[in-house]
This record gives C-alpha cells, sequence and structure tokens, in this order.
C-alpha cells in the first residue's frame, strides 16, 4: 500500500481493482474542511482518463509493473506476433489492444510490453519513431507562409501534417505521443 500523499508522475496504483498510472496530481489544502489529492490517472486496462480525489492520507495498491524487451515480428490478420529478446518466447496482441501504437510499429522494432501479475496491459514505444514519407501533397509555389504544413502519408499509413519542404522517401522523426512531426531524420 502507499500513501496519496507519496503520489509522483509516473506511479502505477490499483484502484477498485483497476491498475492507474498517475499522469498529474496536486495537493490542495482548503482553508476549511479536510486537505485533499487531486489526480488525473490513465487506466492501463482500457486507456481511458479519469480524474479522481481522494482524502489527504488515504492508501491504495501499488501495482509492480513488469516491463520485457520484445521485438515486433509481422502481422497475421488481427495479431501481432512479438518475440522476448532474451528468452524467444513469442505472444500475439490483439488489433484492439495496440489501436494507437499500430501508427508506429514496423517490423524488427524493439519495444516494451507491459505486464501486470501475467496480464498483459499493452506496449511502450519509445518516444520518437523515424518514419519513411511515401505519399505527400505537392507544395504550392508562394505558398510559404510562415509555419505552413502539408500532409504526409508514411509507411505504417499515419497521416502526419510536417513542413512544406518534407517530400516523398523522405524519413521523419515522428512523436509516438500525439503522431506530430518532430524532425527530419538525419540519413
Amino acid at each position: 500500500m502507499i500513501s496519496v500523499n507519496d503520489f509522483k508522475t509516473g506511479l502505477t496504483i490499483t484502484v477498485e481493482h483497476d491498475i492507474f498510472t498517475v499522469l498529474d496530481f496536486q495537493h490542495v489544502k482548503p482553508g476549511k474542511g479536510a486537505a485533499f489529492v487531486r489526480s488525473k490517472l490513465k487506466n492501463l486496462r482500457n486507456g481511458n482518463t479519469v480524474e479522481r480525489t481522494f482524502r489527504a492520507g488515504e492508501n491504495v495498491g501499488r501495482a509492480h509493473i513488469e516491463n520485457r524487451e520484445m521485438q515486433y515480428l509481422y502481422a497475421a490478420g488481427d495479431e501481432y506476433t512479438f518475440m522476448d529478446t532474451e528468452t524467444f518466447d513469442q505472444i500475439s496482441l490483439s488489433h484492439e489492444q495496440l489501436k494507437w501504437e499500430l501508427n508506429f510499429l514496423k517490423e524488427n522494432m524493439n519495444i516494451k510490453i507491459l505486464s501486470y501479475q501475467g496480464e498483459i496491459l499493452g506496449i511502450n514505444l519509445p518516444k520518437s519513431v523515424d518514419l519513411k514519407v511515401i505519399e505527400t501533397d505537392a507544395s504550392v509555389k508562394g505558398n510559404t507562409a510562415q509555419g505552413a504544413l502539408k500532409n504526409a502519408k508514411v509507411e505504417t499509413g499515419l497521416n502526419v501534417m510536417v513542413p512544406l519542404f518534407i517530400n516523398e522517401g523522405d524519413i521523419l522523426s515522428v512523436d509516438t505521443d500525439d503522431g506530430k512531426y518532430l524532425s527530419r531524420a538525419s540519413s
């Protein structure tokens, strides 16, 4: 058990049989009444974000999440197969478990599988990935207003808004949190 007074960003906890990671928290001491902790939590089973208030000093369960290094091998239908890089054990995850992450997943890519007491919760991608542009809108001459962007489709099927100088075949660094263009990757 852990006290809500000891919350830190990134801490994993269990509340009412669900597993959450603490995204944000704030200790509040009103002039009148008891102190409390206002928190923003992400459910690791379904990805939903909830706001929850706890009484100061209240205890919640501590969840120990296991991170295993794995390599993405291939997709077969709606199943995606990963291999443990140490034991060579293979596991498959469904399309439902990987909706957002599929925008960044390439074959032979190393990622971390998150699990809690044997239950696979999902995958943890690197902060950014390099993806090749396979299709992009043409730049219009004279369309050079500061910050002008155009649409580009990368090899995983994700559409990214990029600066006008990006062409087909370029490699982009893309943020895996929001799918936004970061920079042109160095060759």
